[in-house]
């Protein structure tokens, strides 16, 4: 029989989705499952985007630039000026979702074996992209007592080999909620620029900042054109996760023109998510005014009732939609399974994720798990009020 490869045999399983089976079969049995596991916000799409593929006279669904349309690279640019952010349309490659983007960078400035430094936790795929690519990553720990800042700069020194080409970031942060401050990211600007390195930011919740915080892009940083790569999508800004598209924004000339090979390799980004992509550019500020205070009421709802569990500790989130929480367990892999296979309230249970599989450092997290506020206050009041039951009566 013939073998599979030993990179298919180490790509890790997604600690987010290996539940599903244990789900659908609670499902199958009358349960409800209030999901708290995935980051796909129930906000709705922005209508003018959903027009746009609906009303299109398109007779041909043809190819579209391997980066993108011109159009909509030069809207995006708009975009980031807005913020900002002043980039060109030719410093952007559109991408099928964040992913790719951030493959395609890997696969522009990473051989195998080389190395990434990545402050853990972090978002799982990270592990599976590097796994693909043949990178290893290597973590530096922040720790949820300190609300998982960035790390002293001398634990990343400590880290730094010959092997070292990057240090990537995800800013705010999935799965932590943090939101990196102007002088952290000065001081990992500071970093690259000393070892010659490569800071990649996946800034894909650039608008989900909170507390009267304002993000600050790596691209907003001075002397940094030639080391920055950010990875951006549509998926959570205007909750079009289903569309698949991101990109790869970078003033580094050799950076573009390399992932653009990996782009014209798979050809190009689908023709109709563009457009709707396209669209939703002209989303009006108050969309996300009332998305960002949707959130906000959220993550304090959230936070206030997990606070009144015994025993648990969690993060308080600057950003994005997630939180860390510790629980007074030994293996959440474990528990987030009975939770849905032998656990229920008033035939209702939560659906969570695991964040074991969020670090690479092995037994780290294992108490751990990550929730998703992507659900209305209703719902996350009863959730805790599940979780807090499910923890008097579940043993290790």
């Amino acid at each position: 029989m013939p073998s599979i490869s030993k990179k298919g045999l180490s790509m890790p399983e997604s600690p987010i989705r290996k539940l599903v089976p244990f789900a659908e079969k609670a499902t199958k049995q009358g349960k409800s499952i209030y999901h708290l596991n995935i980051g796909q916000p129930d906000i709705k799409t922005p209508q003018i985007a959903l027009d746009a593929v609906k009303n299109n006279s398109l007779e041909i669904l043809a190819y579209t630039r391997s980066e993108g349309s011109e159009t909509y690279r030069q809207k995006i640019a708009d975009y980031y000026a807005k913020n900002d952010i002043h980039v060109k349309h030719d410093d952007i490659i559109v991408t099928t979702g964040g992913s790719e983007a951030l493959l395609f960078a890997f696969g522009s400035i990473m051989d195998v074996d080389d190395e990434v430094i990545i402050p853990e936790p972090f978002y799982a795929n990270y592990n599976g992209f590097s796994t693909a690519s043949g990178v290893k990553v290597v973590p530096v720990i922040s720790k949820i007592e300190d609300n998982f800042a960035l790390p002293a700069i001398e634990e990343f020194e400590k880290l730094i080999t010959p092997k070292t080409k990057a240090i990537l970031i995800c800013n705010p942060g999935n799965p932590t909620g943090y939101l990196y401050s102007k002088e952290e990211i000065k001081k990992l600007a500071d970093i690259v620029k000393k070892h010659d390195l490569f800071l990649i930011a996946d800034e894909v919740y650039r608008e989900f900042a909170y507390d009267g915080a304002k993000h600050y892009s790596i691209l907003q940083e001075e002397e940094l054109d030639d080391y920055a790569i950010v990875i951006d999508s549509v998926s959570k800004r205007y909750s079009m996760c289903g569309a698949r598209i991101g990109c790869l924004v970078s003033k580094n000339k050799q950076v573009i023109k390399t992932a653009l090979k990996f782009a014209q390799a798979r050809l190009s980004p689908p023709t109709l998510a563009q457009i709707a992509s396209e669209a939703a550019l002209e989303t009006p500020q108050s969309y996300f005014d009332d998305v960002i205070e949707e959130y906000v009421e959220r993550r304090n709802t959230l936070i206030t009732e997990l606070n009144k569990i015994e025993g648990v500790k969690v993060g308080n989130p600057k950003g994005a939609f997630y939180c860390i929480a510790e629980l007074p367990i030994k293996d959440s892999d474990k528990f987030a399974q009975w939770l849905l296979e032998d656990f229920e309230v008033n035939g209702e249970t939560i659906m969570v994720a695991p964040a074991a599989g969020f670090y690479s450092t092995p037994g780290v997290g294992l108490n751990q798990i990550r929730i998703a506020y992507v659900l209305n206050k209703e719902s996350l009041v009863k959730s805790v009020n599940i979780l807090k039951e499910a923890l008097k009566v579940y043993k290790d």
